[in-house]
């Protein structure tokens, strides 16, 4: 009999940028995604796909069982916007905004999420990341508030 732990935590992640300012152009943009998908490796994180647009993020992670949902983020959102900072590529400083959301997905559901991520560029052709993330916020059963809620 095996005595090993064995997890499979799958996760959708949004944050966004600081005021939801589009601080990071397609080059910048292919960067920082391609930098979290190292960074989140590096830490034991399995990020299986991430879109980074100019103002938000997205990413689907496998959450390791040595961590809970809140420090992972911490994790990807500090570290990302350090590395582009210190990167300089974006005019001035990167932040990104307090909170995010985090999202659960079934494994029957990974596939779905998966495309729904790879086509955000299409997908913001015709909603704002504002009417996507209340979109999410009410799959999911959750009560959108509003940011001067948060202050």
């Amino acid at each position: 009999m095996s005595l090993h732990s064995y997890t499979r935590v799958w996760f959708h992640l949004v944050w966004a940028t600081l005021e939801r300012r589009p601080l990071l152009s397609k080059a910048a943009a292919v960067k920082l995604s391609g930098h979290l998908q190292e960074y989140a490796e590096s830490k034991g994180i399995y990020l299986k796909i991430n879109f980074v647009s100019s103002d938000h993020v997205h990413a689907l992670i496998d959450l390791p069982g040595n961590l809970c949902i809140d420090d992972a983020v911490k994790l990807l959102k500090g570290e990302s916007s350090h590395w582009v900072n210190e990167q300089n590529l974006v005019p001035g400083k990167l932040g990104w905004q307090r909170g995010y959301g985090a999202f659960s997905v079934s494994q029957s559901g990974v596939s779905a999420v998966c495309a729904y991520i790879a086509d955000q560029e299409r997908h913001h052709a015709k909603a704002s990341f504002e009417d996507e993330l209340r979109a999410l916020v009410t799959k999911y059963e959750l009560v959108w508030r509003d940011e001067e809620e948060n202050r």
